[in-house]
C-alpha cells in the first residue's frame, strides 16, 4: 500500500491546475494515482523502447489493476525521433485505436517521450488529457512539468509545439537510481542551471551530499514558482532559457548526438565567461558556479567553435524579430534578460 505521508505534494496552478507527486514507488501504484483525475476509459500509454523494457509492464499492470484499458505505442528512444513523422505515427494510432475525448494519454519516459506525447495530446481531437510520468532526472525537475510540449524540424529544436498542461505528473524517485550515469548526468546539467537562477538549489547542490529527493522536489518547487507568474513565456519563464540558447546551437551541431543536458553545461560555461568578462559576476562567483558545474556533469570540453554555435543558435525558436533574449548571470539567485540583436550573439559573447 502506497504511504501518502511519504510523498510530496506540488500544485501548479496555471491555466489548467494539476498536482506534481514526488515520492518512491510510485510507478506501482500509477493506475490509483490517475485513477484520482481520470475516469478509468482507455489509455494510450507512450515511451521509448529503453523504456518500454524498464517499465511499461509494471505500469501496465498498476493501469489494469485500476480498471484502465491500455493499449502502447513505442517508438526508438533518440532526439531524433522527436519529430512530425513520429507525431503523425502516433496520431494515426489513436484513431486505429478509437481513442476519445474521454480517453487520455500518459508519458512514460524521459524529455523526448514527454515532448512528443504531450504535443500529440494538445492536437488530438483538438486536446485530450494527458499524464507525465517521467523516468529521467532531466524530465523530472524540468520537462514533465509547466506544459511546454514539441518536435524538432530540421530546421531547429522545439520549432514546433504547443503550450498544453498535463493533468498529472508522477516523479518517482527511484527510477533514477538505476540511470546509466551518462543519463544521469544529462539530468545534472540541467540541475546547475537551476543551481545559478535559484539560491537554495545552489546550497544542495554545493554540499558534501545532494539528497536527490530534495533536490528534485526544489527543481519543480522553482519552475511552479515561475510557470504560475507567465506560463506562455511572455517575460519571467524566459529565465528558465539560462543556457539554452547556445545548447540548442550545440545539440544541433551535433546532430542530436549531444544530449542536451550537457548541452546546457556547455552553454551555461560559455555564459558564465561572458558574465566574467563583462563585470556582470566577480572572480568568486565564477568559480563557485564552474565547481558546481563541474561537479554536476564532470570536466565537459567545446567541440565546436563558438562562432559556429551562434550560427546554429539563430533558428532559437526565443528569437523575436532580428533580436533574442540572453539570460545573463548577475549572481546566484540573480539573473537578468538581455535582448541583443542576432547577428551581433557571437560579438557579445566573444
Amino acid at each position: 500500500m502506497l504511504d501518502m505521508e511519504k510523498i510530496k505534494k506540488i500544485t501548479v496552478k496555471a491555466s489548467g491546475e494539476y498536482d506534481v507527486l514526488i515520492g518512491e514507488g510510485l510507478l506501482d501504484f500509477s493506475g490509483e494515482l490517475i485513477k484520482n483525475v481520470a475516469s478509468p476509459n482507455k489509455i494510450a500509454l507512450i515511451c521509448d523502447d529503453v523504456v518500454d523494457y524498464l517499465y511499461s509492464s509494471k505500469v501496465i499492470r498498476s493501469l489494469e489493476r485500476a480498471n484502465f484499458s491500455v493499449v502502447k505505442f513505442v517508438f526508438k528512444n533518440g532526439e531524433k525521433s522527436k519529430n512530425l513523422n513520429t507525431y503523425a505515427q502516433i496520431l494515426s494510432f489513436l484513431a486505429q485505436n478509437k481513442l476519445t475525448r474521454s480517453d487520455l494519454i500518459v508519458a512514460l519516459g524521459g524529455g523526448v517521450v514527454g515532448d512528443l506525447a504531450g504535443f500529440v495530446a494538445s492536437t488530438y481531437l483538438r486536446g485530450i488529457k494527458y499524464i507525465q510520468i517521467p523516468t529521467t532526472l532531466l524530465a523530472q525537475i524540468d520537462s514533465s512539468v509547466g506544459g511546454k510540449t514539441a518536435v524538432d524540424l530540421d530546421e531547429g529544436k522545439n520549432l514546433v509545439g504547443a503550450f498544453y498542461q498535463p493533468s498529472l505528473v508522477l516523479c518517482d524517485i527511484t527510477a533514477l537510481y538505476t540511470l546509466p550515469q551518462k543519463v544521469f548526468n544529462d539530468g545534472m546539467g540541467e540541475v546547475a542551471k537551476y543551481a545559478v537562477l535559484d539560491e537554495k538549489v545552489y546550497s544542495l547542490v554545493s554540499g558534501d551530499v545532494c539528497d536527490l529527493f530534495k533536490l528534485v522536489y526544489l527543481c519543480v518547487d522553482y519552475k511552479r514558482k515561475i510557470v504560475e507568474k507567465d506560463e506562455f513565456e511572455g517575460g519571467l519563464r524566459k529565465l528558465l532559457n539560462l543556457g539554452h540558447t547556445l545548447a540548442h546551437g550545440i545539440e544541433k551541431l551535433s546532430g542530436y548526438t549531444v544530449a542536451h543536458g550537457k548541452a546546457v553545461a556547455l552553454g551555461l560555461i560559455q555564459i558564465m565567461k561572458s558574465a566574467l568578462k563583462r563585470n556582470f559576476i566577480d572572480q568568486q562567483t565564477f568559480d563557485g558556479i564552474m565547481n558546481v558545474i563541474n561537479k554536476c556533469v564532470g570536466e565537459v570540453v567545446l567541440e565546436y567553435s563558438l562562432e559556429d554555435i551562434c550560427t546554429n543558435a539563430t533558428t532559437d525558436k526565443k528569437i523575436n524579430g532580428d533580436e533574442l533574449t540572453l539570460i545573463m548571470p548577475y549572481g546566484i539567485g540573480d539573473c537578468r534578460p538581455v535582448k541583443i540583436k542576432i547577428d551581433d550573439l557571437w560579438g557579445y559573447l566573444a
